[in-house]
């Protein structure tokens, strides 16, 4: 079996794959008679074509017994997808780059709790990958006419390190 050892989810190592979603070097304004910070444009939200609509959900992810195991990677070809976590708990990111229609080399990532990440149209990545409790995200996705998933299993199998 493969082992993945998962590095800190940072903006740079990620930009191949889409936007980190956090405060941290974000554009700051104050709004709201100056009793609210507004971190402004944290990710490019792209979900329009072929006719797409903005969906605003929430997911309720469940634990994942460690080590991790992974068997599948999906990708949405219409519309990027961002993951808001609701609670301060780190979870895995798990991405490919695309090969010839199917995932590349996989990278894993984690998240320092209350970062989000927002895949760029058409990223292979695994589904949510919660850690030690259920968790609920805040998701950004694309609605509308038009199939919007592939999925496709790995060849073989890989696991995320502890």
């Amino acid at each position: 079996m493969r082992t993945l050892v998962p590095e800190p989810l940072t903006a740079a190592a990620f930009a191949p794959f889409g936007d980190v979603i956090e405060v941290a070097g974000a554009q700051q304004m104050p709004i709201n008679a100056g009793t609210t910070i507004r971190f402004h444009d944290l990710a490019q939200v792209d979900v329009l074509a072929e006719g797409g609509r903005t969906l605003i959900n929430l997911f309720r992810a469940q634990p994942r017994d460690e080590p991790v195991q992974l068997s599948l990677m999906e990708r949405h070809p219409l519309g990027s997808q961002a993951f808001l976590p609701l609670v301060d708990a780190p979870y895995y990111v798990v991405v490919a780059e695309d090969d010839n229609g199917k995932p590349g080399e996989l990278r894993a990532f984690v998240s320092n709790g209350w970062q989000g990440v927002n895949y760029t149209k058409n990223v292979w990545h695994h589904p949510l990958l919660a850690l030690g409790a259920v968790r609920d995200f805040i998701v950004v996705d694309r609605g509308g006419a038009g199939v919007n998933l592939e999925e496709h299993p790995l060849e073989e199998a890989v696991c995320i390190a502890l």
